[in-house]
């Protein structure tokens, strides 16, 4: 398999705050890997990193062949990688149906068109013309997704997509990852629920004080779950 993401030896600041401390991980091609660990460890700036939103001084990031020198979230998106972010971001005063119409801004051809997320997500469809963030959160979530999806991208990150959302809507989610998942787009889930974490991803890489510190595959099994949560108790 060829790496879509590579992080090597990565070095994210804030300011003067260090933050990643030689963080290394990767993703491959059509494979789900899950990012863990408890609260203030990095992992939203995992993606920041690749997005340019906090300052790399040290080490590389790769989107496949491509080294980001100077990494930006228009970078990402060229290079076919879309982002889910924490907390959504929903442009205000945008319908639904421009909501997603963003997504494919970018301009990158494959398989996922309105019709397509609406196929995925019917409740869009029916909600097509209200504003974005006059939805549910549940909504607003499929609604980030459906954007990410409009960029046709070969790896989807996928920041604490659960977080704040009922169990049911959670269920739902997990659905709907792994049938993205099953059409061959990679996913990196950011994510402290467990339970999804065990459903949707094969390999995880747990996280502890800016770096990468135990990574193993994810099994379907009781054991594999105890073993998980260690890695994300406060």
């Amino acid at each position: 398999m060829s790496a879509l993401l590579t992080l090597e030896s990565v070095n994210a600041f804030y300011g003067s705050a260090h933050i990643l401390h030689g963080l290394s991980l990767s993703v491959h091609a059509g494979e789900r890997v899950a990012l863990i660990g408890r609260n203030g460890v990095g992992k939203t700036t995992v993606v920041n990193a690749i997005l340019g939103l906090a300052a790399l001084r040290g080490g590389q990031i790769h989107l496949g062949q491509h080294a980001l020198q100077k990494p930006r979230p228009y970078s990402a998106a060229q290079h076919g990688v879309a982002v889910v972010p924490q907390g959504r971001r929903i442009v205000a005063n945008l319908s639904v149906e421009e909501n997603l119409t963003l997504g494919a801004a970018v301009g990158r051809k494959g398989p996922w068109s309105l019709p397509e997320v609406y196929k995925l997500f019917p409740i869009l469809q029916e909600r097509a013309h209200t504003p974005g963030t006059a939805l549910s959160g549940g909504q607003q979530q499929m609604l980030a997704v459906g954007r990410a999806l409009m960029a046709n991208p070969a790896l989807i990150l996928l920041d604490e997509p659960t977080e704040g959302l009922a169990p049911v809507i959670v269920d739902q989610l997990a659905d709907i990852f792994q049938r993205v998942a099953n059409q061959g787009t990679a996913l990196l889930l950011i994510e402290q629920n467990m339970s999804l974490v065990v459903r949707v991803a094969e390999r995880y890489c747990a996280m502890a004080k800016g770096a990468v510190v135990a990574q193993g595959s994810v099994a379907n099994t009781k054991a594999s779950l105890a073993t998980l949560e260690e890695h994300v108790m406060v």
